[in-house]
């Protein structure tokens, strides 16, 4: 067993989980969408999402003696202004109108889009490695959802309910590779500001726009769901401090298929064989990117920065202040070069170029 092995399992299960938790959603979404206007519900959602986690930031500044995260600084706020604006906003919203015009099994497959558009960015723009194993998982992901959309709208123009989630794919696909710089910092305290500021945002949209407020208990079943996104949040940004911004969103694109399934059940939706010749095909690029295996010698480079850290093979420094043995704990820290072999995925520490 490698000295990475166990931070690779950690994140595998963090991903998985905040897949399990966000593939629900979409089809209980669904249920309300019926009497709550698609903005004023992406504010709920994210409001209560908000409101969960602050109240948890809140309790546990209380109640525990400290936190062992490290809090977002300064030069983390852009990143997460722009994850704010695509994750929190635009993405709900076109994802709430996407699905008052699609069938909510064929919008939860639609959204592995995400995890494709995700992956694309890492890759093109910010130089994350993707290897062949993980191309042509992408490419299956996307042949499943041009399936579904010839299915429903035919060949002739893009559907507007199916843009809408393909847009809202994008939007958290940018969201995504916003939020990897900062996963270092408190992740609870990254999604409680992202649920808050993105849930007021839209409500106040939804309430310009001459939508009203919802009834009350309406309103309680979306904060409720909406603190299952915050949790969802809270693990995925956990997941990509293990395994990159990529890899957490081929993880995470196993959402869409509970979500689908939940769809059939609470629905009574009646899929066509396209559907599940569809759903075949995503499954096969979810298995391409969850069997990968990445190993190779490679040098880290000297590196200073503050996360919740073990002494590992990675963390290996001396303390500049009185430490009692805790671990994990958090402080800034110097990494030293090191040159070494290991199976690892681009986490915090495993960002260099491939040749």
């Amino acid at each position: 067993m490698n000295a990475a092995s166990p931070s690779l399992s950690r994140g595998i299960t963090q991903a998985l989980a905040a897949a399990a938790l966000f593939g629900v959603s979409t089809p209980l979404a669904k249920l309300l969408l019926g009497s709550v206007a698609p903005g004023m519900l992406a504010g709920l959602l994210y409001g209560g999402s908000g409101a969960g986690l602050l109240l948890w930031m809140l309790w546990r500044r209380t109640c525990a003696s400290s936190s062992d995260e490290a809090p977002l600084a300064r030069r983390d706020l852009p990143w997460l202004a722009a994850a704010v604006c695509f994750g929190g906003v635009l993405g709900p919203l076109l994802l709430m109108f996407g699905l008052m015009h699609t069938p909510a099994s064929s919008a939860s497959l639609l959204l592995n889009l995400e995890s494709v558009l995700t992956a694309v960015l890492a890759w093109v723009v910010f130089r994350e490695n993707v290897d062949r194993r993980v191309l042509l998982g992408m490419l299956a992901i996307v042949a499943g959802g041009a399936l579904l959309s010839v299915q429903h709208f035919g060949l002739g123009g893009a559907a507007p309910g199916a843009a809408a989630i393909v847009g809202a794919c994008l939007c958290w696909a940018l969201d995504n590779n916003f939020t990897r710089p900062i996963s270092g910092s408190d992740p609870v305290q990254i999604a409680g500001i992202k649920g808050a500021v993105a849930g007021s945002i839209n409500i106040a949209i939804a309430l310009a726009s001459g939508y009203g407020f919802p009834a009350p208990f309406k309103i309680v079943a979306a904060g409720v769901l909406g603190a299952g996104y915050g949790v969802s949040l809270v693990l995925f940004v956990l997941a990509l401090r293990s395994l990159g911004t990529a890899r957490t969103g081929a993880y995470f694109s196993t959402a869409p298929f509970l979500g689908a399934c939940v769809s059939l059940l609470l629905l009574g939706e009646h899929p066509a064989p396209a559907f599940w010749l569809a759903g075949a095909l995503m499954a096969l690029g979810v298995w391409l990117h969850v069997s990968e295996r990445h190993e190779h010698e490679h040098v880290h480079e000297a590196l200073a920065h503050n996360h919740r850290h073990r002494h590992d093979e990675h963390h290996q420094h001396d303390h500049d202040f009185p430490w009692d043995g805790k671990e994990p704990h958090t402080h800034p820290h110097t990494h030293e070069p090191l040159r070494h072999s290991h199976a690892h995925f681009p986490d915090l520490h495993h960002r260099h170029r491939h040749t």
